[in-house]
């Protein structure tokens, strides 16, 4: 991954139709609604999700308080077509009444550009910093936390450390699809000490969930 690209939703070997079935693996619903509950999105919030992919966590925050505004934020034009696909299914099913959700492309570490320094009530992310290099992990977590008004909120669900053997063992299905080189930080339980370091505070590793693909953490911080 060099200073402009990505890796894909789904991985470097497998297209973009394939990343909702295999995300099923990581026990989805399950983590998706704890970070649901974690962002807790109220009436007139600004949400902005950072790396959407397809939409899948945008349009449930979205159904959870249709009065917030959720912007999706990626780089890939045809994951945010998904994205855009789910939301109108979700409106016309009468699942997000009243809502916005907004799709922007951009990379993770142009989020504050794209969406407006200091404008955002919760920054949320999911299945991404895995997929950086370290120089990119942190630059994006210095866009989110630039993005996030004073006080706002930060949520992130990612691989964290790996602690047992059993939970090494299947990450390395992550490794194999999204390169050793950027998911082995997460394993070794970077993130919360670059949250800390991106100017956070009260960084805490809230959940962690087991799945066929490795440990889940949810991380939450504060901008102060």
């Amino acid at each position: 991954m060099n200073e402009r690209s990505f890796t894909p939703a789904a991985g470097r070997f497998a297209p973009v139709r394939l990343y909702d079935p295999v995300v099923a693996l990581t026990r989805e619903r399950l983590w998706r609604s704890l970070v649901a509950m974690h962002v807790a999105p109220r009436p007139e919030d600004v949400v902005v999700d950072v790396g959407c992919g397809t939409g899948s966590l945008a349009v449930l925050l979205n159904r959870v308080e249709p009065r917030a505004t959720v912007i999706g934020v990626d780089p890939d034009p045809e994951a945010l077509a998904v994205a855009r696909r789910k939301a109108a299914a979700a409106a016309v099913a009468g699942g997000t009444p009243g809502g916005t959700t907004e799709w922007r492309v951009g990379m993770g570490d142009e989020v504050a550009a794209i969406v407006g320094a200091g404008t955002a009530d919760t920054v949320v992310s999911s299945l991404v910093l895995h997929q950086c290099p370290v120089p990119m992990k942190r630059a994006v977590l210095a866009a989110m936390h630039e993005t996030l008004r004073p006080g706002g909120k930060l949520v992130i669900a990612d691989y964290g450390k790996q602690r047992t053997a059993a939970m090494r063992l299947a990450f390395r299905f992550v490794q194999l699809a999204d390169g050793k080189a950027d998911t082995q930080p997460n394993a070794d339980g970077v993130l919360p000490r670059l949250i800390a370091e991106a100017g956070f505070e009260n960084v805490r590793e809230s959940e962690t969930v087991a799945t066929l693909t490795g440990s889940l953490s949810l991380y939450v911080a504060r901008r102060s």
